[in-house]
């Protein structure tokens, strides 16, 4: 009996991969990233099974590194996630998003109420309550903003 074929993605000469993202979470990833573009090409993999997550997705970017506020925001989705910075066909970073104990001015805070949605000159600001599945809570008015708010608004 012969061995089944197995697919390989091609490697990218220059660019990021990121991966360990939650499985299903790579088309959000995509939209922080803003892609896909015309001049950007994209591999995503989605609910490729994992040995430490059970599934995961990984997302391929040719010729673009992630910025720092990117990374802020891909880790509030995918806080398992891993960077990797890839020139010519070799990886040459490697590291994994850090979810920060506060987020500022990233995400706007759910209730009407609040100082940061009237006309005063204040930025968010989020503490992070759960790194799991995030879970952050407003540092002004106390509410507390759940996974789904988070993403709805990345």
């Amino acid at each position: 009996m012969k061995a089944p074929k197995e697919l390989k993605v091609k490697p990218i000469k220059n660019g990021t991969v990121i991966d360990h993202i939650k499985a299903n979470k790579a088309l959000s990833v995509l939209r922080i990233l803003g892609l896909p573009s015309q001049e950007t090409a994209v591999t995503i993999a989605m609910n490729v099974q994992s040995s430490q997550m059970g599934s995961k997705d990984i997302v391929k970017i040719e010729g673009r590194e992630i910025a720092p506020k990117e990374l802020d925001k891909i880790a509030l989705i995918a806080p398992k996630a891993t960077i990797n910075i890839i020139r010519d066909y070799e990886i040459v970073d490697k590291g994994q998003v850090s979810l920060l104990d506060e987020i500022n001015n990233i995400l706007k805070c759910q209730n009407p109420n609040c100082i940061t949605n009237t006309q005063e000159p204040v930025i968010t600001r989020f503490h992070i309550t759960r790194k799991g599945q995030v879970t952050l809570r407003c540092y002004y008015c106390e509410r507390i903003m759940y996974e789904d708010e988070i993403e709805s608004q990345l």
